[in-house]
């Protein structure tokens, strides 16, 4: 699939995002400066990315508990996603959802979930609601291995199936569930093998470019807008960090330094600097600009959560629905 100059800088400039975004949040949150637990997407950002660009404004995604590099992808807004993670009025969720939860509707953000498996059977939900709208949208949702040991998981990707409902389901296949390796928890070495039980298409990418995501989740999506249904999308891809900040020597306990270390040379970002410098699709200034941009871009976001204001402890009930 060709893409244009334009859409690679755009891939690029977002995995940029993505990357500095979260590693300046590893920072911050070593100061003390972010409550709760934070689940970094370093080392995936090509996952997001590729799924994300073959989307439009109005499509939908559903997210996990590692939900920031997806949100950003979709387009969100960097300065209300980092006031958010401050816990901050002026975050997506007025600081109430914090790193797991963050939802932007208007963007076509369903919202992120803690719990494993959750977006799956609520994206199919989404899909019926674009059934029976006859729109021309789709819901991607996003998830990893260890949710798909979910009874979720068969729940959501059996409705999808026989309802032919318009979600692409991408596995963001990274090889570990907290500490638990796939290999001892999954008979089948894809995962995405199990399409096959619910009369599914599916397909397995490196996870590690972008381009091989984009296209395998474009044709997916045209599947899906053809009326023809779900698909899996596997993706094997390698966090680069621990399951969460604070996880020891960033998981090297329940993996080797020589598997990370091996993984880190396919970083994502890198191949897709090599693809366009090889090719002579923009040049290394060009490049370097979008750099400082982006980090400029994180830093504004920062000075923006840490300026904003808290929620008054009077409001404390605002915004919480009891039924």
């Amino acid at each position: 699939m060709e893409v244009d100059k334009q859409t690679l800088l755009q891939m690029y400039r977002n995995m940029l995002r993505i990357r500095f975004f979260e590693e300046r949040l590893a920072e911050e949150s070593a100061q003390g400066n972010i409550p709760g637990l934070l689940h970094l997407y370093v080392g995936e950002e090509a996952v997001a990315v590729g799924a994300c660009t073959s989307l439009s404004k109005e499509d939908y995604i559903t997210s996990t508990h590692r939900g920031h590099g997806h949100c950003i992808a979709k387009g969100g807004d960097l300065k209300r996603m980092m006031a958010e993670l401050f816990a901050k009025e002026t975050g997506y969720c007025k600081g109430r959802g914090g790193s797991m939860h963050i939802a932007a509707p208007e963007i076509g953000i369903v919202g992120c979930s803690a719990i494993a498996g959750a977006g799956i059977p609520i994206a199919a939900g989404v899909g019926l609601s674009i059934k029976m709208r006859g729109s021309n949208q789709v819901c991607v949702s996003f998830f990893g291995d260890g949710a798909s040991n979910t009874g979720a998981f068969h729940e959501g990707m059996n409705m999808a199936a026989v309802w032919k409902l318009p979600v692409i389901y991408v596995l963001e296949n990274n090889m570990y569930a907290i500490s638990v390796a796939s290999a001892r928890s999954t008979k089948l070495k894809n995962i995405s093998e199990r399409a096959a039980g619910y009369g599914m298409a599916s397909s397995v990418v490196d996870g590690m470019d972008v381009l091989s995501v984009y296209q395998a989740v474009s044709e997916a999506a045209a599947r899906a807008r053809r009326g023809e249904g779900p698909t899996i999308v596997e993706c094997k891809t390698y966090r680069f960090r621990g399951h969460h900040e604070g996880d020891p020597k960033k998981g090297e306990i329940y993996r080797t330094k020589e598997e990370m270390d091996d993984w880190e040379k396919r970083d994502a970002i890198r191949r897709l600097v090599d693809k366009i410098i090889d090719e002579k699709r923009a040049t290394q200034a060009e490049l370097d600009k979008i750099r400082q941009e982006v980090l400029k871009e994180v830093a504004d976001a920062v000075e923006f959560a840490k300026q904003s204001p808290s929620p008054r402890p009077e409001d404390v009930a605002s915004y919480v629905f009891v039924s």
